[in-house]
């Protein structure tokens, strides 16, 4: 795979051939201290078989056997000598050579968060200073600078009194790579890296984490970072996780929540979007401690949810079509648009070809057809949860017009194609 860089419009990332690259992350972000070259091969044929194009995972999340958040560390390769961030361990990066090289062989680039924001903010692991966080930077943009890694500062957190080491990995990262690598901010639940550093000459797309919680609204946090000038691509990089608890009065996340985050957040104009399961996140096994047992699945397991195969579909979708021409279109709807989990986003061609909407429960929709070029449309129903079209018959063109989706229903969500064409194509 050749390097990423962002499109002239600023609007998404293309190859190095132009051509536009749909940024499909999943989240992995314990691979390199938990999985064994045989399990990471599982994993990684997996999620390179159902679509995904980003493996997105920590370089640095705990300094020994056991990490802060629980995990144990199964590889017995931690990532420093004596814990000092100025003598990384050999066996440990050459197990990250590995894993970043399969991962590019398999398609898929590795984004790469530098450290968890426990080894930068005040906690019993911090390591970093302003002058060690740029020098360790700097060497990782340099070990894997021929490959394709995108690379984020933050570790899930706001800058908050410690920018400045934030900042100086920024600049370690750039400067190790020559300028030739997309570094962007992983910041806290509820956050995009627009609030801190849009502006910043270093940060060459957003990153959203739109949080865990039920029906986040990913296409806010969008429409916000689409708006701002001058234009970067955005990816909402950490929503709501496959099977991650809401609260006492809500259950865990499901498909369905993971499929409307994805919609909603691509039809505002994103350039891709982020894929998680809780299981994954930790790579979970059965007899991992100190997790609650109810409701983890094992990792194997969690590989084969729904969501992440529909995800995938959803790139499918997207790339029959030139998706890099949408942009985001409400006026398309004319039925009621509650801003709730029946919300319907919509988006059209920039040159009036094409259209896209998506309706996250089953019910009759009203479109205004007006911006549409051409004297008919063709009209095809997508079933997000199947993979499969149902097409329907070519139509003259009016203002408006009501469509109706093959199935009514709670999770009954439909993907509606409008393509314009003169009668007789």
């Amino acid at each position: 795979m050749s390097q990423l860089r962002v499109s002239a419009n600023g609007r998404y990332l293309v190859q190095g051939d132009g051509t536009p690259f749909f940024y499909l992350g999943d989240t992995a972000w314990l691979i390199f201290q938990r999985l064994n070259r045989e399990e990471t091969e599982e994993y990684l044929q997996d999620r390179a078989s159902k679509g995904f194009t980003v493996i997105q995972a920590y370089v640095i999340r705990g300094l020994g056997e056991r990490h802060p958040d629980g995990p144990v560390n199964v590889t017995g390769a931690y990532p420093f000598l004596n814990k000092d961030p100025n003598q990384p361990n050999p066996a440990y990066f050459e197990n990250m050579d590995y894993v970043i090289r399969r991962a590019n062989e398999l398609g898929m680039a590795m984004a790469l968060v530098i450290a968890k924001s426990w080894h930068i903010n005040p906690h019993p692991e911090r390591i970093f200073d302003v002058e060690s966080g740029y020098a360790f930077a700097k060497f990782l943009a340099e070990r894997y600078k021929d490959d394709n890694v995108i690379w984020y500062t933050g570790g899930d957190s706001k800058p908050g009194s410690d920018e400045s080491i934030w900042l100086a990995m920024a600049r370690g990262l750039k400067d190790g790579s020559h300028g030739e690598q997309l570094v962007s901010y992983h910041g806290s639940g509820g956050t995009t890296s627009a609030t801190w550093f849009h502006n910043a000459d270093w940060l060459d797309f957003n990153s959203i984490q739109s949080g865990h919680g039920w029906a986040a609204k990913t296409y806010k946090y969008i429409e916000s970072d689409y708006a701002m000038l001058p234009p970067k691509p955005t990816v909402d990089m950490e929503p709501s996780y496959e099977n991650h608890p809401t609260g006492a009065n809500y259950p865990r996340i499901d498909s369905h929540q993971v499929r409307k985050s994805a919609y909603w957040a691509m039809l505002s104009g994103a350039a891709g979007h982020g894929y998680g399961a809780m299981d994954l996140f930790f790579m979970y096994k059965e007899g991992d401690a100190p997790f609650p047992r109810d409701g983890y699945q094992h990792w194997r397991v969690a590989l084969a949810y729904e969501g992440s195969r529909q995800v995938g579909y959803m790139r499918r979708l997207f790339e029959r079509f030139a998706w890099e021409k949408l942009v985001p279109y409400q006026s398309l709807i004319g039925s009621e648009n509650p801003e709730d989990e029946d919300h319907i986003r919509a988006a059209i061609a920039h040159d009036g070809s094409f259209a896209i909407l998506y309706i996250p429960t089953g019910k009759p929709l009203h479109v205004r057809l007006s911006k549409l070029v051409g004297k008919e449309v063709d009209a095809e129903w997508y079933n997000p949860r199947e993979d499969s079209r149902m097409l329907s018959e070519s139509a003259p063109k009016a203002d408006a017009l009501v469509f109706t989706p093959p199935s009514i229903g709670d999770k009954e969500d439909w993907v509606l194609v409008l393509i314009g064409r003169d009668s007789g194509g």
